[in-house]
């Protein structure tokens, strides 16, 4: 069978008679800063089971309410029952896809993938879904999480088994070495020799699978459609594709979706280590997390936060979009009016425009400016979801203070983060987060603040209902609930460069 490239791609990888790879010809867009990103997730998954619906579309709209949890690049894998093709690029699930792409891409399921990457450069080599082509038929792959073992996995291929240098790709051609077996047998013998955050969506030609990792670290769902059934990282997607929630996917658990329904079966004991930063910042404020709005959460959040650290104030305003949630929860409490005194312009966030290093430093008025006649005379509080490395805060107080505030009192509505996390979030190192070194006195000074308070960790803990030992809290704390070699772990580790 022969590769069929829709309007506008060109081939990027010799397909085989079961399935084709192609590649849009858009390029990778930048941050305006690189080095003042806000923490980032590692992925957003989803995947369709739905006959004679248009599952390429399905998973389009899934992927756009993803988009928030990946921004460098984007794919979709479909499958008609006898091949599978998969359509992936740089960029935003809007840029990659259009119209003429998407019909091209007919199947009866499919899945998705938009990426942040945590393992492996950000090239199109490394877009997911990844592909793995065997005698018997193709495999495709998505993964949201980031694995700590995958040095040790990759020495169990065979040298240029693999293009990519992702720890998806290694899962991708280890499911894919023996084909022997049913793929679900395969999954459920490697999967338990696999450390680290995973929620999985895969396919063959016919079957759509999911898996989530032992910890359940990263979310992942079942939903259910009027004609097939939906897997995705976050209830929102569901939602956006009219998809009823059903349950979470549990950890440790291997689902498996054909014409047949949903089955079920266990690979590994659950031992649940939810993030607790996906309530702070990762997941969208519409999304549910085990029983609980994440909206809901956050406005408690503020709540507390409003308690443990009162002040004196005329006016409380959030960071926008993020700290919108909390600052209404401390506006409540604290009975200071809420208001907006920073707009944010939501089309700035990414770029195919290089900035040069002069527009670089004014790159937080691209995104975010203050109302001068909302804030002047004013005392506030900022309330922000949390600092990583304090670029944006120091920015943000400097410019409310140009704007004529009386005084700037940050209100964080995480813990200090002050370790770095394995399993899926891009900061790596405690060199990479203002609190790895300095106090909360110390930071408070670096922002220029006149006050700072951070939420503690009992108190966020609290704000979700789940019990602190279901929560992996590690960023805070540095408490791994699974062990890792850091030696054998980083972004680069299947790669040259270090």
């Amino acid at each position: 069978m022969t590769e069929r490239p829709g309007p506008g791609v060109r081939a990027a990888q010799r397909p085989t008679y079961t399935e084709a790879v192609l590649k849009g010809d858009g390029q990778l867009s930048h941050d305006l800063d690189p080095h003042d990103r806000p923490p980032k997730d590692a992925c957003g998954v989803f995947g369709v089971w739905a006959p004679g619906e248009e599952v390429s579309k399905l998973t389009y709209y899934g992927l756009y309410a993803l988009q928030h949890r990946g921004q460098e690049s984007a794919g979709i894998a479909v499958s008609e029952g006898s091949r599978i093709l998969v359509y992936k690029d740089m960029g935003l699930v809007a840029q990659v896809f259009d119209e003429s792409v998407l019909g091209t891409l007919r199947g009866h399921l499919a899945i998705g993938h938009c990426r942040y990457s945590t393992t492996g450069s950000s090239v199109w080599e490394n877009a997911q879904p990844t592909l793995s082509s065997t005698e018997v038929g193709g495999l495709a792959l998505a993964h949201n999480g980031n694995l700590i073992n995958t040095r040790e996995l990759a020495r169990r291929l065979a040298p240029g088994a693999t293009r990519a240098t992702t720890d998806t790709e290694v899962l991708t051609s280890l499911l894919a070495q023996d084909r022997s077996q049913p793929i679900d047998d395969a999954a459920a013998e490697l999967l338990p020799q696999v450390k680290g955050a995973y929620s999985l969506v895969f396919m063959d030609e016919k079957t759509l699978y999911a898996a989530r990792d032992p910890q359940g670290i990263r979310p992942l769902v079942l939903g259910r459609l009027e004609r097939g059934w939906a897997v995705a990282s976050e209830t929102a997607a569901l939602d956006i594709v009219g998809a009823a929630f059903v349950r979470e996917i549990e950890p440790g658990e291997l689902i498996t979706i054909d014409e047949r329904g949903v089955r079920s079966r266990r690979f590994a004991l659950a031992e649940p280590k939810g993030c607790l930063f996906e309530y702070v910042y990762l997941a969208r404020p519409d999304t549910t997390i085990a029983g609980r709005s994440v909206q809901s959460t956050r406005v408690e959040v503020g709540r507390v936060l409003a308690r443990e650290h009162p002040v004196e104030a005329d006016l409380v305003i959030p960071t926008p979009e993020s700290g919108t949630p909390a600052a209404v929860g401390y506006a409540e409490a604290s009975g200071i009016p809420y208001g907006q005194g920073l707009v944010k312009n939501s089309y700035v966030g990414r770029t195919f425009i290089q900035p040069s290093q002069t527009i670089r430093q004014l790159g937080i008025r691209l995104k975010l400016n203050p109302l001068k006649e909302v804030v002047a005379g004013k005392r506030l509080v900022v309330v922000d979801d949390s600092i990583v490395r304090g670029n944006t805060q120091r920015a943000i107080v400097r410019m409310l203070r140009e704007a004529g505030a009386r005084e700037v009192h940050v209100r964080i509505s995480s813990p200090p983060v002050a370790w770095p996390c394995f399993y899926g979030i891009d900061f790596a190192t405690r060199a990479e987060l203002i609190a790895g070194s300095l106090s909360v006195e110390e930071i408070r000074d670096s922002l220029g603040a006149d006050s700072l308070g951070y939420i503690s960790q009992e108190g966020l803990v609290e704000a979700t209902t789940i019990p602190s030992e279901r929560l992996c809290r590690a960023c805070f704390d540095g408490e791994y609930p699974i062990a890792v070699d850091r030696d054998n772990v980083g972004k680069y580790v299947l790669e040259a460069k270090t």
